[in-house]
This record gives C-alpha cells, structure tokens and sequence, in this order.
C-alpha cells in the first residue's frame, strides 16, 4: 500500500467519522423533538379536559375540538415497541418525521432487550436505512405510490432488518447500488451500512424491482 493510499484512506476516515456523528446528532435531535412534544401534550392534559368540559353543552364544538386533539395526539404517540429501547428511540423518531410526509407505513419489530453490538451501530443502520427509504419515497409526486415496509427480528440467532420503499430510480456502478443524494455525504450512509455489517461478520442483501427497492440486513447475534 503506497503512502497515497494511507493518507486518502485515513482523510475518507475522518469524513465517514465526521458523517457518523453529525447522523447520531441528528437522531438525538429527532428524539429530542419527538419527546418534547409528547410532554408539551400531557403538559395541556388538563386545559383540555376543562374545554372539553365547557363545550359539552354544544355536541358539534365538542367534536370538532376532540377531532383536533385527536390529530395532535397522533403526531407525538410511540405506537411500536420493540422490546429495545434504542431501537424504539431510533425507530419511533424516524417514523414521527417520515408520517409527517404521509408516507404509508407498515411496520413490524421485535428486538432482544440486550445486544451485543453497539447502540450506536444499530442507530446508524436504521437510521441510513429509513432516511434512504424516505428520500426515495420522496422523489415519487403520486402520494399514493409512496410506501416504506420495515421489519426487524430474530432469524436464526441473527438480527434481521428488512427494509423495502417505493421508489422512482435506481443507480448501479457494476454490481453495487449508489447513493442518489445530492450531498456532500453522497455514499456515505451506504458505506456506513456496509463497514458495520463487515464489522459483525453480517450479510447484506439488495435487490430492485420496478419502483421497488429492498434491503435486508443480517447480523449474527
């Protein structure tokens, strides 16, 4: 290995590093986000309850007002529950910020409370896996089209993740799938996937159809 290959290698280093931490902050941010408005929410808990109270002799006010608090309480409710609780912070964030899209979603997972790989790792996979699947789903104009399908659990005494979206285009250089992202981090997410899945002795799976992609992602455990 010459000097050049050294030195490149540890400068794309630095850049995947420098990409991991500011994907983990951004996580933490969407957990932030997520949690601050479910206290907020119970924060009015009672005000409501005294609205409520005060519209009950106007039946249509009284449901006009719980419709209202019905569709606010269903951006900030933690619907799945993994059995982890990483995976449910990672996981329940990502799926707050991709409802807001009105992506259609349909989700099952369930996880060992107790891992052996990292949480950092496993937040990085999920995490690149949904923000890759969002973004494609994105790209589609029909609302109707977008669809992102997730399953997480144990196969075989190996954690699987299996990751499938609607999607409008996909890009291949020989046998491996890039990135479409018009970004500085353009790759990096993949590449992340892939380090880690190296990292456990894992297996990665990706295949396109027409308008679909899917990943599946196995870890021994």
């Amino acid at each position: 290995m010459s000097i050049f290959d050294i030195i490149f290698g540890k400068a794309i280093d630095r850049r995947i590093s420098a990409y991991q931490n500011d994907l983990i902050t951004k996580h933490c941010d969407e957990v932030q986000n997520m949690y601050t408005k479910m206290r907020s929410w119970r924060h009015d808990y009672h005000n409501h309850i005294q609205a409520i109270l005060a519209l009950c002799d106007d039946p249509e006010k009284t449901r006009e007002y719980l419709w209202k608090l019905n569709e606010d309480l269903s951006t900030v409710d933690t619907v799945y529950k993994t059995g982890n609780v990483m995976v449910d912070a990672i996981l329940n964030s990502k799926l707050s910020l991709i409802s807001e899209h009105r992506i259609k979603v349909n989700v099952k997972a369930s996880v060992p409370a107790d891992l052996k790989m990292s949480d950092i790792d496993i937040c990085v996979i999920i995490g690149n896996l949904l923000d890759n699947a969002m973004e494609a789903c994105l790209k589609i104009q029909d609302e109707d089209e977008r669809f992102i399908r997730i399953f997480i659990g144990v196969l075989k005494s190996q954690l699987y993740i299996s990751v499938s979206n609607s999607c409008p285009e996909v890009k291949k250089l020989g046998k491996k799938y890039l990135s479409t992202k018009n970004s500085e981090s353009h790759g990096f997410g993949i590449m992340r996937i892939d380090r880690i899945a190296e990292k456990y002795n894992g297996f990665i799976n990706r295949q396109n159809e027409e308008k679909v992609f899917a990943t599946e992602v196995m870890l021994p455990l």
